[in-house]
C-alpha cells in the first residue's frame, strides 16, 4: 500500500460528490479523503499499488486540477 497527497480545487460537499463516481471506480484505492477545511484542498488516496496516474487522471476527467502535494 502506498499513500499519496494532492492540492486539488475540490472545495466544497458538491465538488467531492463529483468526483466521487471517478475515484471509486478506480480498483487500486482503498481509501480517499479530501480535506476542504486547508487552503490546498488535499486529496488523500491510500493504494494497493503505485499506480497514481490514474488517480490524477480521474480527478482531471471529473473536472478537477491536482498536483502532487
Amino acid at each position: 500500500m502506498s499513500k499519496h497527497t494532492y492540492k486539488t480545487n475540490i472545495n466544497c460537499n458538491n465538488c467531492i460528490k463529483s468526483v466521487t463516481p471517478f475515484l471509486n471506480e478506480l480498483d487500486n484505492i482503498d481509501s480517499w479523503k479530501v480535506d476542504i477545511e486547508n487552503d490546498d484542498k488535499l486529496l488523500e488516496v491510500i493504494l494497493d499499488d503505485d499506480n497514481h496516474e490514474a488517480v490524477e487522471e480521474a480527478v482531471l476527467n471529473a473536472g478537477f486540477k491536482i498536483e502532487p502535494a
